[in-house]
């Protein structure tokens, strides 16, 4: 029967990080090893990764290997993006046809559109398709703002 080690894991959907067991099955052939290991003191464990460290001319960094990996994953993310967020960054000078693409873009009132107009910057359209986004864009830039896809 295989060893069943039960830790604390965090958990993602709370901010202040509750935790919850999680169950770790370990291989028959770790059993023995494994079991040394949680008899260990942490001091014990830090010199037994130090040694094994050296004698195998490895690091146990993984959390920095992963923070490495973390912006290529981001970038090829970045190239492969579906949705994008259409942020008014200027009016410029033509205020009212800025407010009036505005209206036609996402079905505001007056009030509603002059008021995101006065706040740029700010998110006209969130989660657009890539097409959605390059007209709403397009036809914003016509009216005179300065439009950026996020």
């Amino acid at each position: 029967m295989p060893l069943v080690i039960r830790r604390k894991a965090e958990t993602k959907q709370t901010r202040n990080f509750m935790s919850e067991e999680k169950k770790i099955v370990v291989p028959a052939k770790f059993k023995s090893i494994v079991e040394e290991i949680e008899k260990m003191s942490v001091l014990d464990l830090s010199e037994l990764v130090s040694l094994l460290e050296d004698k195998f001319n490895v690091t146990a960094s993984a959390p920095m290997a992963m923070a490495v990996a973390a912006p290529v994953a981001a970038a090829e993310a970045a190239e492969e993006k579906s949705s994008f967020n259409v942020e008014l960054t200027s009016t410029g000078d033509n205020k009212i046809g800025v407010i009036k693409a505005i209206r036609e873009v996402t079905q505001l009132g007056l009030k509603e559109a002059k008021d995101l107009a006065d706040g740029a910057p700010v998110m006209v359209k969130v989660d657009a398709s890539k097409e959605e986004a390059e007209k709403i864009k397009a036809k914003l830039t016509e009216a005179g703002a300065t439009v950026t896809l996020k």
